[in-house]
């Protein structure tokens, strides 16, 4: 089963996840909402800022796939996402996919309030 770390304070975040939750196949994927429980999230050694700032996927070989990576491994199993996966795989594209997501991610963390506190937070221990 692959495990998506995600925000469910962040209205767009949770708004993805939603549509994606309605199109995925049973029993493929866990939906861990790290803003309710970042437990299993620290476990892998990752705080919960370093959670908000990207979406982390664990795989189901326990491999961690990080930002646009955790897209692409959501998206595999995905009917007609799938194609998507796979262009993104292309090097010019997985790399362009990377910086504009790494841009997007930046700015959206640096806009949500309780993304701040969580950094804050951090930030002092």
């Amino acid at each position: 089963m692959i495990t998506v770390f995600y925000d469910g304070k962040c209205g767009l975040c949770r708004k993805e996840i939603n549509y994606y939750k309605r199109i995925a196949p049973k029993g493929s994927f866990h939906w861990q909402d790290i803003t309710v429980n970042c437990d299993q999230l620290n476990q892998l050694g990752i705080s919960l800022s370093q959670g908000l700032k990207q979406l982390h996927v664990q795989d189901q070989h326990g491999q961690l796939h990080i930002g646009a990576q955790a897209f692409m491994c959501i998206w595999s199993q995905l009917k007609y996402w799938r194609i998507l996966a796979t262009i993104m795989r292309i090097w010019p594209i997985h790399s362009l996919a990377q910086i504009l997501y790494q841009i997007f991610a930046t700015r959206r963390f640096k806009k949500l309030k309780h993304c701040q506190i969580a950094h804050q937070h951090d930030t002092k221990n």
